[in-house]
């Protein structure tokens, strides 16, 4: 299971939050994804531990502790949820007939 950490400063590090969460058991894996245009980190993250009780310790003693400035927003992450295919949705390319348009 993983934990979703959010509200976080844009110039945390994995080592910051690896330090932070280490005092509540070993840190496996920390992922700070970033903004694809400009590589800046997104103010959330995800921290994977070795045990759940760790996860359950780190999640009673973190959410809503205020770090590096700001108050944090600490739980069990959820599957990302699929969206499906964008479609494009609607009637485009075709008129009210159903049929495709012809030029």
């Amino acid at each position: 299971m993983s934990i979703y950490v959010g509200n976080l400063s844009y110039s945390v590090t994995q080592d910051d939050l690896t330090k932070v969460f280490s005092e509540y058991g070993t840190v496996s894996r920390v992922q700070l994804p970033t903004d694809r245009e400009t590589g800046r980190a997104r103010g959330f993250g995800f921290v994977e531990m070795e045990s759940a009780a760790a996860e359950d310790a780190a999640i009673q003693a973190l959410d809503g502790a205020e770090w590096m400035g700001r108050v944090m927003k600490v739980n069990k992450a959820r599957p990302r949820e699929d969206k499906g295919t964008r479609s494009g949705g609607g009637n485009w390319g075709k008129n009210n007939s159903g049929y495709s348009r012809q030029y």
